[in-house]
């Protein structure tokens, strides 16, 4: 069914909550570490995307659209497997603040892409989101990041691929939203979870996790990565590559606050204060965005 814009954009809000769980989620495991960590996750995430997209799809047009997928279906899923890869990794070796505040760049690289690679025009208010939500991201970066451990370094120099791979899949989404017939990306995200879990296995090898760690890690899959990741593709129908970007942001808040609920990681007065810029840009753009679209009905 059609979807409008306000619902996208609600979409795209349930979706960084999903999202946002996976920081404190992690910091419970008991052996799993590192691509282990990253296999089951990607694992549990193809599984789920079978049942769900054959129950979308059905069967046989699942399987016969991963044989025909063209190459901006495999970009795509190109780019979702760097997103779950490095993600996890990431929480590895830093903290979540520090890998969430990293990825919260996305915005800007999609934007800046979306002008480089389609010519797009950002609205003025987008700008100033954008702007907006960069300084408090720099806030808490440079408190976060800026003289951390090298461990903690490298886990933020692997968070960066997230931002990067994630620019490169909201603009091709939007690209092709401009098509007359758009193929159907949903399989991308399958796509990405299977050469995900393939690239890791062998890094993984042996396996160590527990019980209670695979409990945690099919949940991570499922509820963390396969109904959001869906959710976020259905919402880019609408939505716009730096909207889209822009909403994620939430994530980084939410998982802020989760890891400092549920995992003990206090996070510092310049999260705190960032993270307030970051939600004032999103309820600003979105606002402004709304009373755009209903002046001329309303005319």
């Amino acid at each position: 069914m059609p979807m409008t814009h306000r619902k996208a954009v609600w979409v795209m809000v349930g979706a960084a909550l999903l999202w946002s769980i996976a920081g404190v989620v992690s910091r419970h495991l008991e052996a799993a570490r590192g691509f282990e960590v990253t296999f089951w996750r990607s694992g549990f995430n193809a599984l789920a995307l079978v049942v769900l997209l054959s129950w979308l799809k059905g069967p046989g047009p699942l399987w016969a659209a991963l044989r025909g997928g063209g190459r901006a279906m495999w970009l795509s899923g190109v780019c979702w497997a760097v997103m779950y890869t490095a993600f996890m990794m990431a929480l590895t070796l830093t903290s979540v603040a520090n890998v969430l505040v990293t990825m919260a760049i996305g915005p800007l690289l999609t934007a800046l892409l979306a002008r480089a690679a389609l010519g797009h025009r950002l609205a003025p208010r987008t700008w100033g989101a954008i702007a907006l939500a960069g300084a408090g991201i720099a806030w808490m970066y440079g408190h976060e990041v800026v003289g951390n451990d090298p461990k903690a370094l490298l886990g933020t120099l692997v968070a960066l691929a997230v931002p990067m791979a994630a620019a490169v899949n909201w603009t091709l989404l939007q690209h092709l939203k401009g098509h007359d017939t758009p193929p159907d990306m949903l399989s991308a995200v399958l796509i990405g979870a299977l050469l995900s879990a393939a690239v890791t296995l062998p890094l993984a090898w042996p396996l160590a996790a527990s019980a209670h760690d695979l409990s945690l890690l099919a949940l991570l899959g499922v509820v963390q990565l396969a109904i959001p990741c869906l959710m976020a593709v259905a919402a880019a129908r609408v939505l716009s590559g730096p909207e889209i970007s822009l909403l994620g942001l939430l994530e980084v808040v939410f998982g802020v606050l989760w890891a400092w609920l549920g995992a003990g990681e206090t996070p510092s007065a310049a999260v705190l204060g960032g993270g307030a810029l970051v939600l004032a840009a999103l309820v600003v753009n979105e606002w402004l965005g709304l009373r755009q679209r209903q002046r001329p009905a309303t005319s």
